[in-house]
């Protein structure tokens, strides 16, 4: 392990005034007064605060957003000014790109070289859905029946106000991910960002007024999710809930949403297997499953966490992946070299040692890694386990940090019945040579998303999201502006 010391660096110029939240279009405070700290995971130190938002902050947000759409100052906008004003606000992302960096940098403590390819992704991505404003329409339809003529259409409409909830692990990203699509379906937003990583949505904030979208479109409340947030998924007068997150705060949406049967999209947790064959490409497999769970220190939903080995090979996998674990650069994430960055906060950092020390309880053999180095910050190792079986915690439950587990298997035949096991299904891996080995496995596994000899990514072309318990709906694609349309019919007799 190749650790290096998080360097000390001014604060950008963002954070060095107050922070307020955008509501209305004007910066306010809480309506109560009160901040939260916003806290470096590189060091384990406030740096910030910003308001803590809670009901009565969301429902003057939630207001202002029905006072837009209803006013139709942006749903009733023109197409191709929406596209404009879109478009505007991802050159703006481009031109501030750096900033943005820096803010998630000290916001989530992700390396920049994967933080700056996230960003440059969520903008390419954020154009894609401006394209998609001049491309919504209903279709016609030949009614068919013997007494009268009829002329019949749909017509395709914003679901109306949207809260948007986002995650602290890629929070630039996962925002844009939902205001894109639900602004270019003509919807006002509430966003609410993890109480851990505001920074970056109330730079959005900033620069969304800059690019001309009106006031109460787009308003951004910071906060916690006990207050802000179910506040949020409460409300009587939101229509539509997208959130990605935990499936335990899942579950409480689905509850929350009955009040007044809000739509919901859903991108949850994972658990998420990697198959590696026989007959895989090993230059490729091995670095690739590596990659698949330690890369933002295994804070990803869709981390490939269990990695099955056909036997043949097992001990060479485990002992390349170890190899890699073992070399990787550790620490100062603007260090363009650093590969693996802290984790969120202390109570991550707690809760993926504890993990650790319930693997090694059950038996599981410790490969390398498993420790937190010394100094500041909430720093683990990347860690590998073998030995391991489907009753253990760690294979079982969502870690979310840098800890694989490693068990071989027979062949094809096994593979259903092990990527099953969970009762999550969002991503997948398979390394193999052989294209109906690939084929065959990937139809067989219960999943979202199936990567063949790569792992993770996603592009806005193709849907996003997961099966049982990893989420209802998908992003990215066509569905994923279809989730802020709704489709009305209209027939005219004739």
């Amino acid at each position: 392990m190749i650790a290096v010391t998080s360097s000390e660096r001014p604060l950008p110029a963002f954070v060095q005034q107050p922070l307020k939240m955008l509501i209305d279009g004007q910066w306010v405070d809480a309506v109560s007064g009160k901040t939260s700290p916003v806290e470096n995971p590189a060091t384990g130190k406030e740096f910030a605060r910003v308001p803590a938002g809670a009901a009565a902050d969301i429902d003057l947000a939630v207001q202002a957003a029905r006072r837009a759409f209803e006013k139709g100052t942006w749903a009733r906008m023109s197409a191709v000014q929406k596209e404009r004003i879109l478009w505007r606000l991802s050159d703006l992302f481009e031109q501030h790109i750096d900033e943005l960096v820096e803010l998630e940098i000290i916001d989530n403590g992700m390396p920049i070289s994967l933080i700056t390819r996230a960003i440059e992704r969520a903008i390419d991505g954020f154009r894609y859905y401006a394209g998609m404003c001049t491309k919504l329409h209903g279709v016609t339809s030949e009614i068919s029946g013997q007494r009268a003529d009829f002329h019949a259409y749909t017509l395709v409409e914003p679901v109306g106000v949207v809260g948007l909830i986002v995650p602290w692990n890629s929070p630039f990203s996962a925002a844009c991910n939902k205001i894109a699509p639900a602004l270019a379906a003509g919807c006002s937003a509430v966003l609410k960002p993890a109480e851990q990583t505001p920074l970056t949505a109330l730079f959005i904030g900033r620069l969304a007024l800059e690019a001309g979208i009106p006031p109460g479109v787009l308003n951004v409340v910071t906060g916690n999710g006990q207050d802000a947030g179910a506040a949020l998924a409460n409300h009587p007068d939101v229509n539509k809930i997208s959130f990605t997150g935990s499936t335990e705060v899942g579950k409480q949406l689905v509850h929350a949403a009955a009040g007044n049967l809000k739509r919901l999209t859903l991108e949850l947790g994972g658990k998420s297997p990697v198959f590696v064959f026989d007959d895989a490409d090993m230059d490729i497999a091995i670095p690739r499953a590596a990659a698949a769970i330690f890369s933002n220190s295994g804070q990803i939903c869709y981390a490939g966490s269990r990695l099955y080995i056909q036997k043949n090979s097992f001990d060479k996998v485990v002992a390349g992946i170890a190899d890699i674990a073992k070399k990787m650069r550790m620490g100062d994430s603007f260090d363009k070299k650093t590969e693996l960055g802290p984790l969120i906060s202390k109570r991550q950092h707690e809760t993926v040692l504890g993990y650790i020390e319930s693997g090694i309880a059950e038996g599981a053999e410790l490969v390398t890694g498993g420790h937190a180095p010394q100094g500041d910050g909430y720093y683990v190792e990347p860690t590998v386990f073998a030995n391991t079986g489907n009753a253990m915690r760690i294979v079982n439950e969502e870690i979310f940090g840098p800890v694989l587990c490693a068990m071989p298997f027979n062949d094809l035949k096994d593979v259903p019945a092990l990527a099953n096991a969970t009762p999550y299904g969002l991503g997948a891996g398979i390394f193999t040579s052989n294209i109906s080995t690939a084929h065959l496995a990937a139809k067989r596994i219960n999943t979202g998303n199936v990567w063949v000899n790569f792992y993770g990514g996603a592009d806005k072309s193709m849907p996003f999201g997961g099966t049982r318990q990893s989420g209802w709906g998908r992003e990215g694609s066509i569905e994923g502006i279809e989730a802020f349309l709704e489709k009305k019919a209209v027939y005219i007799r004739l």
